[in-house]
């Protein structure tokens, strides 16, 4: 059997996510102090999520595997969405038909 040959980040890459997490981490915490209304959790979410791509796919080596894992990883997050609208949906529509 051949062995298959995986394709490994440099450490400048790491660092470079390291790099852009702190960023990250940084502004989250300064838009936390102005206010912009409704967009504050929207701002901060859109950060927290970019952030947790990044460490998904590289410190997690997703970039870097099979499209087989690929697939299961966006799978997964298909479904996480598909749990997290079936929630919205029961949420944002309790008060709209009042109980007998």
């Amino acid at each position: 059997m051949a062995e298959e040959k995986h394709a490994h980040p440099t450490h400048k890459v790491y660092y470079l996510v390291f790099l852009a997490l702190v960023i990250g981490t940084v502004l989250t915490w300064r838009v936390a102090f102005i206010d912009l209304g409704p967009l504050n959790p929207v701002i901060a979410l859109t950060i927290a999520c970019t952030k947790a791509t990044l460490v998904i796919l590289f410190f997690m080596h997703i970039w870097y595997s099979s499209t087989l894992t690929k697939i299961t990883i966006a799978a997964g997050v298909f479904w996480l969405l598909i749990l997290i609208t079936l929630s919205l949906t029961d949420y944002l529509t309790r008060g709209i038909i009042k109980p007998l």
